[in-house]
C-alpha cells in the first residue's frame, strides 16, 4: 500500500522509517510546512516529497498518517476523511476538548476508519496487563498504579504549547488505565508542584504531580508523573486485585536502583528515550493501521477513545488549579 505521512519533524520521521520496514508499505508519500525536514527523510527512507496536503491526498494514497502540530490535526483529520482515506493521527486530536468535540461529530457516522496514536495500547506488557484483567485472573480490582517519568523535561517553546501535564503526558496513562481496565474514571483529585526548570512554573504549569482516581466500579487509580527523573525514562504500572497483583514495565532496563543488600536487579541499561521504551510498540501501532487502511480490522483508538482520556485531563488540570476533587461530568458539561 501507497502511506502519506503529513509532519516529518521527530516523531513523523521516526514514523517514516518504521513505514518503511514494513512489509505491507510499498511506497511513502512525504509533506512538511518546512520542505527540508521532507526532503532529509525521503533521502533516509525513501518516498516521494509533495509541497501540500491536497498534494498528498491526490497522489494516491492508501492511508495518511498525520505527525503535524496538533493545531493542524483537526483540518487533517477532516481532509484525509472527507478524501475516503483511512487517517492515523498522532494525540491529541485537537487543541482544545472542544474542536476535539467537533471532530468527533464530523468523523461519527462515517466509514472512513481514523486510529488515534496512544502507542501504549500496543506494548506487550500493557497488552498482557489487559489479557490478565479481561480474564479474570486477578479477581475483582482494588487498586491500580499508572507512572510516567520523563528523564529530563522539553525545552520551554514544547512546553508552553503543551497544554500542561495532564494533557501532554499524563493522558498516556489515563488512556492505558481506561484501556486495560475497561472501566471509565468518574472524578480525580491531583496535586502538582515545581521543584525543577523554572521556566516550566513560568508557563504556569507543574514539573511533577500526583493524580488519584475514581473508577466507576470503586477501584482507585493512582497516577505520577515528574519531568525530572535522572536515571531514566519509567513507564510502569501495577494493579492489584483480591486474587493476583501484576506489573508492566518491571524488567531488566527499569531506571530504578535497589539498595537492597544482595540484590542485583533491575542490572540493565536504563531506557533513556521514549522512542527506546516504545520501539516494538510504535511498529505494532503502525502495523495495526495497515491493517485498518486494508480493511481487515476496525480502529483500535477511535476519536471517542481518545477524548476520554482527554477529559480526565481536563478534569485533573481544573483539580490541580482549584485544589479540589472534580468529577469528569462536571468538565464535560463545561
Amino acid at each position: 500500500m501507497r502511506i502519506g505521512i503529513l509532519g516529518l519533524g521527530r516523531i513523523g520521521a521516526f514514523h517514516a522509517e518504521t513505514l518503511s520496514r514494513l512489509d505491507a508499505v510499498e511506497s511513502l508519500v512525504l509533506t512538511d510546512p518546512f520542505a527540508d525536514a521532507a526532503k532529509a527523510a525521503a533521502e533516509r527512507f525513501g518516498g516521494e516529497v509533495v509541497d501540500s496536503p491536497e498534494a498528498l491526498l491526490g497522489a494516491g494514497v492508501d492511508g495518511i498518517v498525520i505527525a503535524a502540530a496538533t493545531d493542524a490535526h483537526p483540518g487533517l483529520i477532516l481532509a484525509g476523511v472527507e478524501a475516503g482515506v483511512p487517517v492515523f493521527c498522532e494525540k491529541p486530536v485537537a487543541g482544545t476538548m472542544r474542536a476535539g468535540v467537533e471532530v468527533l461529530k464530523a468523523v461519527e457516522g462515517r466509514d472512513v476508519p481514523v486510529q488515534i496514536g496512544y502507542n501504549r495500547r500496543f506494548d506487550a506488557g500493557f497488552a498482557a496487563a489487559r489479557a490478565a484483567v479481561r480474564a479474570g485472573e486477578l479477581g475483582r480490582l482494588h487498586t491500580v498504579r499508572s507512572t510516567t517519568l520523563d528523564p529530563a523535561p522539553p525545552p520551554a517553546a514544547y512546553i508552553a504549547a503543551s497544554g500542561g501535564i495532564f494533557r501532554d503526558c499524563a493522558v498516556h496513562d489515563f488512556d492505558v488505565i481506561r484501556w486495560v481496565t475497561g472501566r471509565e474514571v468518574t472524578e480525580v483529585y491531583a496535586v502538582g508542584g515545581n521543584r525543577g526548570a523554572e521556566y516550566i512554573r513560568e508557563a504556569g504549569d507543574a514539573d511533577t504531580t500526583g493524580a488519584v482516581l475514581t473508577l466507576d466500579d470503586g477501584t482507585i487509580a493512582v497516577v505520577s508523573n515528574s519531568r525530572h527523573n535522572a536515571r531514566g525514562y519509567d513507564v510502569r504500572m501495577e494493579l492489584h486485585g483480591f486474587a493476583d497483583s501484576i506489573a508492566v514495565g518491571l524488567e531488566d532496563k527499569l531506571p530504578l536502583r535497589s539498595v537492597e543488600p544482595g540484590v542485583t536487579f533491575p542490572g540493565g541499561t536504563p531506557h533513556d528515550f521514549f522512542m527506546d521504551r516504545f520501539a516494538a510498540a510504535y511498529r505494532a501501532e503502525l502495523t495495526a493501521f495497515t491493517e485498518v487502511v486494508a480493511g481487515s480490522r476496525p480502529s483500535p483508538c477511535t476519536v471517542a477513545d481518545a477524548l476520554e482520556a482527554g477529559w480526565i485531563a481536563e478534569a485533573c488540570t481544573l483539580s490541580l488549579r482549584e485544589h479540589r476533587p472534580v468529577r469528569i461530568a462536571e468538565v464535560r458539561a463545561s
